[in-house]
């Protein structure tokens, strides 16, 4: 009997015109930086960030159901189903709406998994999206925003599809920013993974005889120009671990010795990032890297 409901809404939804798949992409994202603040009582530090997007991104389609969950995947193992971020944000859309329908979902990798880009919480941000619009936008825009807050605190900013914002708390309080001038980029991955709980720790540890780190006052007009940001202060984790991975700090080393107008390292690591002025100045750089360090990929930043 249920079946036949949802199977009736569904046919419902196609005659009023409603899509059965929707398609969008998924823009990875870089901290241009990132200051960690206190632990807070639940445990969880916050942060003070400048999110960015990338023109590397994941594709993500969403058909519509009679009932249920389901996720394929191609381009990367992301582990079990149920605990993809993608499936958790339907999941979320599907039973504020009443599980009125179901949805499979279909992810194309293309950013790499882990490396502190924001792939899985910007293929999660686009689901909410997409199976809010199968539910003819049930779903509030500031809930939708709510449920990406619950999620991580990258699906915030990704959700918000500002092309640039600073972010507080847990990502979920973001002031939209006009974009950057589009300037050529490298992402450097390194090839190990850096435990993202245990990068607070050791932060933690770190600053343990200095005392935690305040908010600092951010000129927003600063933070038009790229040449100002890089001048700024960098990514709290990149000292505690470049101390853990020999790795990640040696791949730093060799992105900085190719002259970019801004290098860090994005998130908890492990994946740096590199800004250049032009695309010659990258292809030189990605010429001088070779290989050594790990995985080059030619990206956009702003």
């Amino acid at each position: 009997m249920v079946g036949d409901e949802a199977g009736d809404n569904a046919q419902a939804a196609r005659g009023a015109g409603v899509t059965d798949t929707l398609t969008a992409e998924c823009r990875a994202k870089v901290n241009l930086l990132l200051r960690v603040l206190a632990r807070e009582n639940d445990g969880y530090h916050g942060i003070e960030t400048l999110f960015c997007r990338i023109t590397l991104a994941d594709t993500v389609s969403v058909t519509r159901t009679e009932r249920g969950i389901a996720l394929t995947v191609e381009g990367a193992d992301v582990g079990p189903a149920e605990e993809n971020l993608a499936w958790r944000a339907a999941g979320q859309v599907l039973a504020a709406t009443g599980q009125r329908f179901g949805v499979a979902i279909h992810l194309t990798k293309r950013i790499p998994v882990g490396g502190g880009l924001g792939g899985g919480s910007s293929d999660a941000a686009q689901v909410l999206h997409l199976v809010n619009r199968l539910a003819r936008d049930a779903v509030p825009r500031a809930e939708v925003m709510q449920m990406a807050s619950r999620l991580g605190a990258d699906v915030p900013f990704l959700a918000s599809e500002a092309p640039l914002a600073l972010g507080w708390g847990h990502g979920q309080r973001l002031l939209r920013l006009p974009p950057l001038p589009a300037l050529p980029m490298l992402l450097l991955l390194p090839g190990v993974a850096v435990p993202t709980a245990m990068a607070y720790q050791w932060v933690d540890e770190i600053r343990s005889s200095a005392g935690p780190r305040g908010t600092v006052a951010l000129d927003t007009d600063v933070l038009s120009r790229w040449s100002d940001i890089a001048r700024l202060g960098g990514n709290d984790f990149e000292s505690a671990v470049f101390g853990k991975f020999p790795a990640i700090r040696s791949g730093f080393e060799a992105l900085v010795n190719t002259r970019p107008l801004l290098c860090r390292m994005s998130g908890s690591g492990s994946t740096l990032f590199a800004v250049y002025r032009n695309g010659r100045d990258r292809d030189d750089a990605i010429s001088q890297l070779g290989s050594k360090h790990g995985q080059v990929i030619a990206t956009e930043a702003g």
